[in-house]
């Protein structure tokens, strides 16, 4: 009986999200895709690399051991995190 109703409660939930948001029905995986990537190159990325650099400064404020580690790790990170969306156009004209 408890498989059954949520199993239902599943088609509804998932036929009223295809009749509230008819586009999500039309959407290719190529344009997702590249709106997944879009928002990580552009938004996450840069946000983990100063979130990196704020814990690599407070663990060198504070006197912590592996500080100049988390600090190396921490400047890595932003150059990869913020020269991204650089690092794949150049690998983009690599391959077309």
């Amino acid at each position: 009986m408890l498989r059954n109703k949520s199993f239902w409660i599943f088609i509804t939930i998932f036929v009223g999200s295809m009749v509230l948001f008819p586009p999500l029905a039309y959407c290719s995986v190529e344009s997702t895709l590249a709106t997944i990537q879009g928002r990580l190159i552009t938004t996450i990325l840069p946000l983990v690399a100063i979130l990196g650099l704020v814990f690599a400064g407070l663990s060198f404020a504070a006197g912590s051991q592996n500080a100049r580690s988390h600090l190396v790790l921490a400047i890595v990170g932003s150059v990869v995190g913020f020269g991204a969306p650089s690092i794949i156009a150049f690998i983009r004209s690599l391959v077309q």
